[in-house]
């Protein structure tokens, strides 16, 4: 958290705000919150730059920099990303300001101070490790298929590695395999033909219905605007031991699968 919805939140509202502004000047109050190439110091090299455009990658937020270097942001469990006029007040943990020309701040908040904001050479594939994306054209059901066959795997692991799948973290996993009756311990390589198709379809369902809400706000998340999202309103699973299944009328029950808290239904999730 966040996950694929909530850093494509963060990532639209960053493109309308900052795409065109200048960085005046980086202030970096935890050294360890930003990273820089070997010999090269972030504040002073990222000052001057010009913002050209704003994307997002898995769960990272890349912003282009008009020299071709790139700022990419781990928001990992706390993290927040938000623009705000340089007089308004600060969340607590803010770690990394970029003043921006026209009176604004981009803040890098981070309670648990586990994100990373990282300078990134023209060039350098710092995202080779990352899976396909999920909303992508070639997040096919062959492509999908292929990655199950032959994976013992429990399939609700496979969908968090990023190795894999770019994005999807636990609660979408947990939603989209609710959705297509699919068990979260099932080795991967189990799943049928209808299964893996239902799987594939409810992910990218459940991901663009939680991007349309602009996330999922259940501890920290909040977008470039501060605001909070609203999907958690619509969640069938996560979080929710011991209520009733909006589908059959079971008990949602919580176990652990690859050391992450999951959340479905016995009687549906076969």
């Amino acid at each position: 958290m966040p996950e694929l919805p909530e850093v494509e939140t963060i990532v639209r509202g960053l493109s309308g705000t900052i795409v065109g502004r200048t960085i005046e000047c980086a202030e970096l109050r935890l050294a360890k919150m930003a990273i820089a190439p070997s010999g090269v110091r972030f504040e002073p090299a990222v000052a001057g730059e010009r913002i050209a455009a704003v994307r997002r990658r898995g769960k990272y937020a890349v912003i282009e920099l008009g020299s071709g270097h790139s700022l990419v942001t781990s928001l990992r469990m706390t993290g927040r990303l938000v623009v705000a006029p340089a007089a308004a007040p600060e969340y607590p943990a803010t770690h990394l300001v970029l003043h921006l020309d026209g009176g604004r701040h981009l803040r890098f908040s981070d309670v648990r101070t586990f994100g990373r904001m990282r300078l990134v050479a023209p060039g350098e594939a710092w995202d080779r490790e990352l899976g396909i994306e999920p909303l992508s054209s070639g997040f096919t059901q062959q492509a999908f298929a292929g990655m199950l066959a032959g994976r013992t795997t429990p399939i609700k692991a496979l969908l968090l590695d990023q190795r894999r799948v770019a994005g999807i973290g636990n609660i979408y996993a947990c939603e989209a395999l609710w959705e297509a009756r699919v068990r979260p311990s099932r080795p991967a390589r189990a799943l049928t033909k209808p299964a893996t198709r239902r799987l594939r379809h409810a992910i990218v369902e459940v991901l663009r219905r939680a991007i349309a809400r602009r996330g999922t706000s259940v501890d920290d998340y909040v977008d470039s605007g501060g605001l909070r999202g609203s999907f958690q309103y619509d969640l069938s699973v996560y979080g929710r031991r011991g209520r009733e299944c909006p589908r059959c009328g079971g008990r949602i029950v919580r176990t652990v699968v690859a050391q992450r808290g999951t959340w479905w239904c016995r009687r549906c999730q076969r």
